[in-house]
């Protein structure tokens, strides 16, 4: 497993949190996810060999948010 802490902007809302911690989760692979949004951080532990960092990432950006 790996375990990564992308900085994601845009997040303000519980619904922002839902968004991300709800759609990672779904994707194959993601073990856990955890948004701070205070501090604009999401922890996400996932397999490797299962789920890309990138389409992690890609997932993030499609609810609208921008990860860096």
């Amino acid at each position: 497993m790996e375990n990564v802490t992308l900085n994601v902007s845009g997040m303000s809302c519980g619904h922002c949190v839902n968004a991300v911690e709800g759609n990672v989760g779904k994707l194959d692979g993601v073990e856990s996810v955890n948004v701070h949004l205070e501090t604009g951080k999401v922890d996400v532990v996932f397999d490797s060999a299962k789920v890309s960092l990138e389409k992690i990432k890609e997932t993030i950006d499609d609810q609208g948010y921008d990860v860096e």
